[in-house]
């Protein structure tokens, strides 16, 4: 069986999903993700799902199991790269993904996940101070 890489960059892990998401890899990566947070006492999961071109509910299911599990270990969960067809699915399936934030990419992510250690819940361009260049709501 093949297993999802899960890379740690400063106190975030990076998920990035290369393969089919069959449920056994989908249920092996929230046990290793689950392990890796304990391990490394990550504050941030960013999973990479812009190589997926289909997400069944099995594997929606999982991610928002995977971002609870997360929380619970003190870490944020964002899914990044989201193909517009992919959302679509997840909507017409009634998939809400609770605890899940999204972004684009995963430049975007991670800034998500270091300005919610910052305490604030929105992103600001430095060179602007006319306001938020993004806001994100939890």
């Amino acid at each position: 069986m093949e297993r999802v890489p899960v890379l740690k960059i400063g106190d975030i892990l990076l998920v990035s999903i290369q393969i089919d998401m069959e449920d056994q890899v989908a249920l092996q990566l929230q046990e290793d993700l689950a392990d890796r947070i304990v391990a490394t006492g990550a504050h941030g999961v960013i999973i990479d799902i812009s190589a997926l071109d289909i997400v069944d509910s099995f594997v929606g299911r999982t991610l928002a199991t995977i971002a609870s599990v997360s929380r619970v270990l003190d870490a944020e969960t964002v899914v990044v790269g989201m193909r517009p067809a992919v959302a679509i699915t997840l909507v017409e399936l009634g998939l809400s993904l609770p605890g899940i934030r999204t972004a684009l990419n995963v430049e975007l992510g991670i800034a998500m996940l270091g300005n919610r250690a910052d305490g604030d819940d929105a992103l600001f361009d430095d060179d602007d101070e006319s306001g938020p260049a993004v806001v994100t709501t939890p």
